[in-house]
Parts: structure tokens; C-alpha cells; sequence
């Protein structure tokens, strides 16, 4: 099995424990949340059907990027987990402003408040406890196989955590302060942080649909990679972009113009593996080798070691 299909298997399986288990607290939240009378908990059961509805799109992402490269698509389908998650983010804004809504109108309603019951505090404790194992486990996974999706979505359950812990103190001081209004008051706070949560992701997808990377540092990895080759110098032009959280490098080197080709060829091919052993999760690497002084100095994409 390569280790695009073991990638692709984790993705599909993470995303299946994470579908389950939101379905489960999703519907407990919302049900209970009716029953006991908390908006509050109902806006942490929608926040996590929201979590359902990216799981799914996530399983469906995964057998998007499964598929072989195309004439149309030779790069393969690995960019479907970028558009994926842009997708997400704009679910979960949307789920943050209708919960906003609900919250706004719920604390100028005129109509006397009841205090929620306590079956409201259980519900949201197993939620708490539910969520946390969740999250540790899609971001484990994640950082396994460097899927920007499931990092994003551990990230989205971490704020979940939060958002309950939320629930369980607003709970807590409307039943001590026996004020019904404050679970209204935690619902309209639950609701800004899954907006934020929203706009974070977003903007963080921006990086590989964009062609750019997430961690600067991997430019001085190749530049360190270039100097361990000994022949090959001025590592110029070096560009990379993610493609399905995975690396694509492109870069020019300089060499003796005298050689012949299996030498150039060989020099490049170590260039190569020394990149590839200084850096996980390649996609491809291309090697370009240069005479000495042949490169234009006026060069309008990529890095050299002079912008370090």
C-alpha cells in the first residue's frame, strides 16, 4: 500500500469515528437541550451537528482525492482537502450567525424565562469530556498525515471544548444566581466564538489554495539540503506550494558546465534525497541544474539564500 493510500485510509476513517460521535452528541445536546429548557445547550448541539456535516464532507473529500491523476488534472485531486476546508469554514460561519440571531432575539424577548433543568449540566459535562477525546484524536491523526482537514477540524472541536465549558459555567450561575437570562448570555457568547472559528479556518486555507506554505522554515531545510551535495551550489528560483497538506519543491541549482549529463543527473538525484530526508510529507521534487553564472539575476518567482 503507498503511503497516499494510508493517508487516504487514515483521512476516511478519522473522519468516520469523528461523524459517529458528533451524530451522538449533537442529537443527546439538542434533544436534552429542548427538554431542559437551555438555549444555551441547544446552540452546542447545532454547533456540533455542524461537526457531523464536516465529517461527511470530509469522507467525501477523501474519495475526491483518492482518484488517479487526469489528463485534466495531472496534479491529481490532493487540492480537493483546501477547497474542502473553505467550504467548512463557510458552514460554520453560517451556523455562528444563526445562532447569534436566536441568542439577540432570545435576550429582548419580553416573555418570562424558566430555569433550565439540571439534566442540562449533565448533558454538557459528557459533551465536554466527548469533545476533548475527539479533538486529541483528528488532531493526532492529522499532524500523522498532515491533512490541513482534520488539524482544522481538531481546532474546531478544541473550541468546542470551550464553547461547553462555557455552556457548564453559564448553566452553573443561572441556577446559583437563579437569573434564566444568563443562559441566553452564554448561547450569544457561544455563538462569536464559533464565528471566530469560522474566519481562522478560512483564512488558513487561504495558505495552500494560494500556493503558499505554512511554515517559512522549510526554505532554510532546502537550502541546508543544497550545501550537503557537494558540486552543486546556488540553489536559486526554489519554490514551494502544498498540495493535500503535502510539499511540491521546484528549484534550480548551479553545477560545473563541463560535466556530462549522468553526472548533472546523479548531483540533482542526491539534491533530491537529501531534501527528502530533511523534510516529511513530499508531494515532488524538480531539480533544475544550471551551468555556473547561467541563471538571470532579475528572477521574478521563487527564493534564493540571499532573502533568508
Amino acid at each position: 500500500m503507498s503511503e497516499k493510500e494510508k493517508r487516504d485510509r487514515i483521512l476516511i476513517k478519522t473522519s468516520w469515528v469523528s461523524t459517529i460521535g458528533n451524530a451522538f452528541l449533537s442529537i443527546a445536546k439538542i434533544v436534552i437541550g429542548l427538554l431542559a429548557g437551555s438555549l444555551a445547550v441547544v446552540g452546542d448541539g447545532i454547533d456540533s451537528a455542524t461537526d457531523v456535516v464536516i465529517s461527511i464532507v470530509m469522507i467525501f473529500t477523501a474519495k475526491i482525492m483518492n482518484k488517479p491523476p487526469s489528463p485534466k488534472y495531472v496534479y491529481g485531486y490532493e487540492k480537493a482537502e483546501g477547497i474542502a476546508t473553505k467550504v467548512l469554514s463557510l458552514v460554520i460561519f453560517y451556523a455562528g450567525v444563526q445562532m447569534l440571531v436566536t441568542s439577540v432575539q432570545s435576550l429582548f424577548d419580553a416573555e418570562a424565562k424558566e430555569l433550565p433543568s439540571t439534566l442540562a449540566i449533565y448533558v454538557t459535562v459528557i459533551s465536554i469530556v466527548g469533545k476533548l477525546l475527539l479533538s486529541l484524536y483528528q488532531h493526532r491523526q492529522g499532524a500523522r498525515i498532515g491533512s490541513s482537514l482534520l488539524i482544522a477540524n481538531a481546532k474546531n472541536m478544541q473550541n468546542d471544548v470551550l464553547i461547553s465549558v462555557g455552556v457548564l459555567l453559564g448553566l452553573f450561575f443561572t441556577f446559583v444566581l437563579e437569573l434564566p437570562i444568563l443562559d441566553s448570555v452564554a448561547s450569544l457568547i457561544i455563538s462569536l466564538f464559533i464565528l471566530k472559528t469560522s474566519i481562522s479556518i478560512f483564512m488558513e486555507s487561504n495558505v495552500e489554495l494560494m500556493d503558499g506554505v505554512k511554515d517559512e522554515g522549510i526554505y532554510d531545510k532546502i537550502f541546508e539540503s543544497v550545501r550537503r551535495v557537494e558540486g552543486v551550489d546556488n540553489p536559486h528560483r526554489v519554490r514551494s506550494r502544498l498540495v493535500g497538506g503535502m510539499y511540491v519543491i521546484v528549484l534550480d541549482v548551479e553545477m560545473d558546465g563541463n560535466i556530462t549529463l549522468n553526472e548533472a543527473h546523479a548531483r540533482a538525484e542526491l539534491v533530491e534525497k537529501e531534501i527528502r530526508n530533511s523534510i516529511e510529507n513530499i508531494y515532488d521534487i524538480t531539480v533544475h541544474a544550471e551551468p555556473y553564472g547561467e541563471h538571470s539575476p532579475e528572477e521574478r518567482f521563487g527564493m534564493n539564500e540571499k532573502m533568508i
